[in-house]
C-alpha cells in the first residue's frame, strides 16, 4: 500500500492541481455560494445535456468518428472520452472560463 502525495508535491496537472484551480476560480468569483447538493446536481445534468446535443442527429458510425472541431467542442465539454486528454482539456476550459467570468477583484 502506498502513501498519497501530498497535493503541494504532485506534479502540476493532477487531478488533485485540477480540483485546487478549480476551487480557487469559483473562490475569486464568489461562486461557492451557488455550489450546493442541489445545484451541481443539476449542473451534471446539463453538461449532460450539452454533450449529448453533439451527437443527437449522428449515426453511430458519424458519433464514433468526429472531426477535428467537433472534438475540440465535445473536449470542452467532458473529459476522458474519445481518448481526450483530460488535464489538457480541463486548463483549456479554465482558461476560456477565465475570459469569459472575470474575477471581480477587492472581494
Amino acid at each position: 500500500m502506498t502513501t498519497p502525495t501530498p497535493s503541494s508535491t504532485l506534479p502540476p496537472d493532477t487531478l488533485n492541481d485540477l480540483r485546487e484551480r478549480l476551487r480557487r476560480f469559483a473562490a475569486e468569483r464568489d461562486w461557492e455560494q451557488f455550489h450546493t447538493p442541489k445545484n451541481l446536481a443539476l449542473s451534471v445534468a446539463i453538461e449532460a445535456a450539452e454533450i449529448m446535443e453533439h451527437f443527437q442527429w449522428l449515426t453511430a458510425a458519424q458519433s464514433a468518428n468526429l472531426d477535428k472541431a467537433a472534438r475540440h467542442d465535445v473536449a470542452l465539454e467532458i473529459a476522458d472520452v474519445l481518448d481526450i486528454d483530460v488535464a489538457a482539456a480541463a486548463r483549456e476550459k479554465i482558461e476560456l472560463n477565465a475570459h469569459k467570468y472575470p474575477a471581480r477583484r477587492g472581494l
